[in-house]
Parts: structure tokens; sequence; C-alpha cells
């Protein structure tokens, strides 16, 4: 469901053209992994309906179909990877196939968000498409001047779902090394604490944490279909 919002999101933004290119399966945790071989991808939809590529494959595969096997026939100005269901903070960042996307995406120079949303039930997907709104609105120059590939823009994106009071300013943090004894799960969006270290902290006291990826950091190995 995290994509088909900010696919319905990002279609409503003036003069942008959304193509979508994303697994046929949930690969939830399987980094920078790829496919050896010819890729199988079929159409598909959105769950509202929007036209939409569906690759046999992990979320790396899709750039690699996309890009290196001319899926399609232009350069995007970004890749949006997400919404992911479920906060990718610190450690996790690592083995998170929505960040994999992303950084395949960034190691051809190419743009490229990944978006998480925390978890919850509902998870907050509304608030989600409305920061990575903000995302696109804050650089669509430089996206579109081609400024923001060099060197390559490349940011992980996690929105938290509050239980009582609503997500935070975003703040621009770098990943957490480690979880330092730190609940990973535990959010805290009526927090008055100021200036967080890194992200998963940040995340805690309820804000919508933006990190820098780096492009040539990759978790995965290639697989035989």
């Amino acid at each position: 469901m995290g994509i088909d919002a900010v696919v319905e999101g990002l279609r409503k933004l003036p003069d942008t053209q959304v193509t979508v290119v994303a697994p046929a399966t949930n690969e939830s945790g399987s980094g920078g992994k790829t496919t050896s071989g010819p890729l199988t991808v079929t159409d598909a939809t959105t769950a509202s309906g929007y036209p939409a590529k569906a690759v046999a494959g992990y979320p790396a595969d899709t750039i690699i179909w996309a890009i290196d096997d001319h899926g399609i026939d232009f350069t995007p100005d970004l890749v949006v990877s997400g919404i992911n269901f479920g906060q990718n903070l610190g450690p996790v960042t690592d083995i998170s196939g929505t960040v994999g996307a992303a950084r395949a995406a960034g190691a051809r120079n190419i743009p490229a968000l990944a978006s998480s949303q925390g978890l919850g039930n509902p998870p907050d997907y509304p608030d989600g498409v409305t920061a990575v709104l903000a995302w696109v609105a804050a650089h669509r120059s430089a996206l579109i001047s081609g400024g923001a590939t060099t060197p390559v823009l490349l940011e992980n994106l996690n929105v938290p779902t509050c239980t009582a009071g609503a997500p935070r300013a975003t703040v621009t943090v770098p990943v957490a090394t480690d979880l330092g004894g730190r609940d990973y799960n535990k959010v805290d969006c009526t927090s008055t604490a100021t200036s967080p270290n890194d992200d998963i902290t940040g995340f805690a006291e309820g804000f919508i944490t933006r990190s820098t990826l780096d492009p040539t950091s990759t978790t995965g190995t290639t697989q035989t279909p």
C-alpha cells in the first residue's frame, strides 16, 4: 500500500511523469541483492490501478531492469523507493531492500530517495506521502536541471507513525552505527527533545529523519534464479 500511496501523491504534482517498476513480491530485508541472468517482468497495476511493471526479483533488480536492461527508454530525474512499511534506521539500513534499490540508482548516478513509514496499525502513509512530496518540492529545481547529480543526491527518509501527536519537523541526521541499547521501535511524537545525534534517536523523538546514503555501500549477493 505504501507504493500505491506515494504513486498517487506523486501523480498529483504538476508536470510530473510517474513510471512504476517494483518487485513482484515482498522482498523485505534483501538489501542490495540482485538476480543473475535475465529478469522476468510482467505488466501489473498498483492498488489504485495505475500501470506498473512487476519484476520477479529483488528491489535492486528493478533498477537493473529499468536502466541497465533498458526496460524504460529514458533516464529518470529521480528514483523514489518505497514507501516501505516499517522504518529503516541505523544498522537496519544496510539490509533494507528499499535502501538497496535507492543505492542501485545512486550507483548509476541517478538521484534517489529511499522512503519508509514507521510501524503502526495502520501505518500513517498520508504523513509519509506528505514528507516525500515536501522532499521532492525542495529538490525539484536541482533534479530537473541536473544539478542534484554531482555528487549524486541519495537520501533515506523515515517518517514515524504516531500514536499521539503528529510527526515533528524533518531533521538531517547521520545513520546510527549501532543500536546502543535503544528500543528500535520506540516513538514519542509528543517529545520536546531537540538536536538528535542520529536517525534512531531522532525517529524515537518523533522527528522525520533524513540521512545521506553512501551509494557504494551495498549489502547482498547475486542470486541465481
